[in-house]
């Protein structure tokens, strides 16, 4: 196909900047040498930050990026930057800190003018043509007239960006006690929707991180209200349509407080950090819809997400073509009432019932699928046991997906991550650990292998991209926290050592390239990488837990391992530094709350030694125990805690605290009552 425009993003991996290589706009990448040419040419850069599947990056492209008299403009008067912000997520942290600094508030597209230094000076999300051109020509006229304006307002507004992301190393290590735990909880807690779960407001976010810790400190604590609430949120996701109960899979978020009607992109990272959720409410609840949940969820990726390689893939856009050959938001996934009954023919009345294709279900003329009542209720209604229902539902679910099939698949992101890898790596971990499904196994040790393979670098670091065999960025420290949590619970599941040495390795890498020596906190990046206009501390935990509290956890975990590393007093320390939050704040902290009751109740090293280590390893795994590590060997291990534990012709499980262990015991059952 010929274009009449060509650009230098032509030469980038992402799909996202590939989507613009053909903008009449001089698009680049980012890179010291273009920030070099606006130096020389004394240009502001126009920086536009987006990512694939975003609906309204390609709003504003279609509006601005290709038509041909803004593109004259901006080609004219500034260096215009391109940025994908699952590429680059340091430049796109600090730019929406400065956006919301700015206006209040914070989006994509992104959009931001700077000096050409890269210190910001104006910004905003989404512009209509007219609004952008006014804006454009506005900032351009007072750069050129009066530059000292805006240099004196960038260095501020510099000063500022750097201001908010100082995290105080506090001297005094004050536990967290229990008591304030508990007041965190009821002070979060009044924001909590108990009826439709998540929380009382829209959009609905799923916020996995959120769910985790409540769910860990309902069963710590044995809060029967908490637990409910954590069970209404799960079971009204799970039944929404945010959840695609043909395809499986999550969507992002939903517009509604009900999880009916979703942003339609999926993205690799909500969906990897909800299998593990639902995997461990799984354990506590034994309760089949999260188990059918994790099933479909895990399908999905591996028929959509999945690469040769053994790489997942980043996300399925929100858009597709609808049958006007249009690109239309949610076109895939939803349904007219007359293709239901075509399709579904003879069941059609049952699956209206199930699946609300009424006043309750319907959307903008069509049908988002959603459920509001249990199987039970509805195979009492019908006359049916419940799995004469599930099997009449499960066969109507297949007739829809196969029709699916012929319609226009969403734009698929096929660029691999290293940290979104290592989070549905951690699912896969998780579901294989809690329902004992040896196809998890399998997928998880074929991704882990690939992260071996294509991205540990041989400097001893990490790779944050690949596609088609290239790598083109350094990794940042949520890609190495992610990788280490999911290795260590790979290596609790399998025993191959070769897992647990590659988290340790990753974890000395880490903290010699991003330590904060003043903080003892972690940067976002290395010490080696390309300088930006501030070395991010990143501490809030968001739809993604921040890289420092996955890392404090990891470090209390290889603390209990290799206790003379001085891993429990960094943890320790990067806790102190930001707990003061908790109380105010449990669900910006929430992963690292986890760490709060760790410290408070007992936590378990659990080593199993003998012949049979491998079985009474997946027996005790398989029981929810946040506050424990699993270690295990056929023989004499080299691990301190698996050192003269051997005993010829016997296997014995030692359940112990900081090394110091109970009389070993012989069977899963008799490990888990000594805890």
């Amino acid at each position: 196909m010929q274009h009449k425009y060509t650009n230098a993003l032509i030469e980038e991996s992402s799909p996202y900047l590939l989507q613009h290589a053909h903008n009449p706009v001089n698009w680049e990448a980012w890179k010291p040498e273009v920030l070099e040419r606006a130096k020389q040419e004394n240009k502001p850069i126009i920086i536009s930050i987006g990512y694939a599947a975003c609906h309204w990056c390609h709003v504003m492209e279609e509006e601005c990026f290709e038509d041909e008299e803004v593109a004259q403009l901006m080609n004219k008067e500034f260096i215009n930057i391109k940025i994908d912000r699952e590429e680059r997520p340091d430049v796109d942290q600090i730019y929406m800190d400065a956006l919301q600094m700015m206006t209040g508030s914070g989006g994509w597209p992104l959009n931001v003018v700077a000096l050409p230094d890269g210190k910001p000076f104006w910004g905003a999300t989404y512009v209509p043509k007219d609004n952008w051109l006014e804006a454009l020509q506005q900032l351009s006229t007072l750069y050129k007239k009066n530059p000292d304006k805006i240099i004196a307002y960038a260095t501020d507004l510099e000063r500022g960006i750097q201001e908010i992301n100082l995290v105080e190393a506090k001297t005094e290590h004050t536990k967290f006690k229990l008591q304030e735990i508990d007041t965190s909880v009821k002070n979060w807690s009044s924001a909590f929707d108990t009826f439709l779960g998540g929380y009382k407001r829209a959009p609905k976010f799923m916020m996995p991180n959120n769910l985790d810790f409540l769910l860990h400190y309902a069963t710590a604590r044995e809060d029967a209200d908490i637990m409910e609430y954590v069970n209404t949120t799960l079971t009204r996701m799970a039944y929404g349509g945010i959840f695609d109960h043909v395809g499986g899979g999550f969507s992002r978020y939903s517009v509604d407080t009900k999880w009916h009607v979703p942003h339609f992109e999926k993205m690799l990272y909500d969906n990897g950090q909800l299998v593990s959720l639902y995997a461990k409410a799984y354990a506590v609840t034994k309760n089949e819809l999260y188990k059918n949940v994790v099933s479909k969820t895990i399908g999905f990726v591996k028929e959509e997400l999945t690469d040769a390689s053994g790489g997942f893939y980043s996300s399925l856009d929100a858009d597709s073509l609808n049958e006007q050959k249009e690109l239309e938001e949610g076109a895939y996934y939803v349904w007219s009432e007359t293709e239901l009954k075509t399709i579904i023919n003879e069941d059609f009345d049952l699956f209206k019932d199930y699946f609300n294709i009424n006043s309750y279900g319907e959307w903008e003329g069509n049908y988002v699928l959603i459920r509001d009542k249990s199987t039970a209720e509805v195979a009492k209604k019908f006359g049916l046991d419940e799995h004469g229902l599930n099997v009449k539902i499960k066969g109507a679910l297949e007739r829809l997906k196969w029709v699916r099939k012929d319609r226009e698949k969403p734009r698929l992101d096929d660029k691999v991550l290293t940290s979104w890898n290592g989070l549905m790596l951690k699912g896969l971990v998780d579901a294989y650990r809690y329902l004992g499904d040896d196809d998890y196994l399998e997928m998880a040790l074929a991704n882990a292998t690939f992260i071996e393979r294509e991205m540990m670098a041989p400097t001893g670091g990490l790779y944050r991209n690949y596609k088609n065999g290239q790598r083109s960025i350094q990794g940042f420290l949520e890609d190495y926290a992610t990788t280490i949590e999911a290795f260590i619970g790979l290596y609790e599941v399998t025993f191959e050592h070769k897992w647990l040495a590659h988290a340790k390795q990753l974890t000395d890498y880490s903290l010699e390239h991003f330590s904060d020596p003043k903080s003892k906190m972690l940067f976002f990046t290395s010490d080696d990488a390309d300088a930006l206009i501030r070395r991010t501390i990143e501490v809030n935990d968001n739809v993604i837990s921040s890289s420092n509290s996955i890392m404090a956890n990891n470090l209390l975990k290889l603390h209990k391992l290799y206790s003379a590393e001085g891993y429990g007093e960094r943890s320790a320390q990067m806790l102190a530094n930001v707990q003061d939050n908790f109380v105010d704040n449990g669900q910006g902290f929430s992963n690292w709350m986890h760490l709060t009751l760790f410290n408070n109740l007992n936590y378990y090293e659990i080593a199993v030694v003998g012949k049979d280590h491998k079985q009474l390893g997946r027996e005790l795994a398989a029981a929810y125990v946040p506050n424990s590590i699993l270690v295990g060997s056929k023989d004499e291990g080299n691990l301190a805690l698996l050192q003269n534990r051997y005993n010829e012709g016997e296997t014995l499980i030692y359940v112990c605290i900081e090394g110091s262990c109970k009389l070993p015991v012989q069977s899963a059952k008799k490990a888990l009552d000594q805890l």
